[in-house]
């Protein structure tokens, strides 16, 4: 299988890096052949912006979408953006690396979803949801946090269940046809200004959220993937039937 991990994070020895280098070995191990994209190593642009098109249809105004369209047809997409799709492309199994910033991921992350996901290629008006570009590939995103598990409740201090939190996200990898699994979460990764246990506890810590990952990527097909209203669950307008 390949194996395509989006990691997104600044610091290359972070805890973040560990687990992108834990699922590497995992999922050599057992066959899987794998790409890295390294969004801050690669220097990856978020901002979407006209500088991006050489090639522009229309050149008074800056029209996202109608420029992205504009790209597919004439083939004149971003080298960045068409490196991350020929990514996308080869990949079965899609791994999303990234911290917790503010109850969702970071700017760098949603930029990405911004620029790559680009419109009348990977997502028209019927390509969408079960009809997705992506169907048939699988995804799941590993988080990293500060707070305790205890606070991934619905009303506890860190906002909501890590699934709630990050429901957009998922969401809109749901919109572009993914299979999407549930998010993994791996909780009291604090900075050394923060840390409350002593360096060997916080290491034996780490250590076991290293080691919980790698046995969850061992058996991934055992993940019931995350439930979303479909095609089949609206109306023509999109309005949930028998709302």
């Amino acid at each position: 299988m390949n194996t395509l991990i989006v990691y997104c994070h600044p610091e290359p020895t972070s805890f973040n890096a560990a687990l992108r280098d834990a699922a590497i070995e995992t999922l050599v191990s057992i066959g899987h052949s794998v790409e890295v994209s390294d969004l801050y190593g690669n220097g990856f642009d978020p901002v979407e912006k006209p500088k991006h098109y050489q090639n522009r249809k229309i050149s008074d105004r800056f029209e996202p979408l109608t420029e992205q369209r504009h790209a597919c047809k004439t083939n004149s997409l971003p080298a960045d953006v068409a490196r991350e799709i020929e990514r996308l492309e080869k990949s079965e199994l899609v791994i999303f690396q990234f911290p917790m910033w503010w109850h969702q991921q970071p700017a760098m992350l949603k930029g990405w979803f911004d620029r790559v996901f680009v419109a009348g290629g990977l997502y028209t008006s019927k390509m969408r949801y079960s009809n997705g570009y992506f169907k048939g590939k699988t995804t799941i995103c590993a988080v990293t946090s500060g707070a305790p598990i205890e606070t991934f409740t619905e009303r506890g201090r860190a906002g909501g269940t890590i699934e709630y939190l990050l429901h957009t996200l998922n969401y809109s990898l749901h919109y572009m046809g993914f299979t999407v699994l549930p998010p993994q979460l791996f909780t009291e990764i604090q900075g050394s200004g923060f840390t409350y246990r002593s360096e060997e506890g916080f290491q034996a810590h780490l250590n076991t959220g290293l080691q919980k990952w790698k046995k969850t990527l061992s058996s991934l097909d055992k993940l019931e993937p995350l439930s979303f209203p479909d095609w089949k669950d609206w109306d023509e307008r999109g309005v949930e039937l028998d709302a």
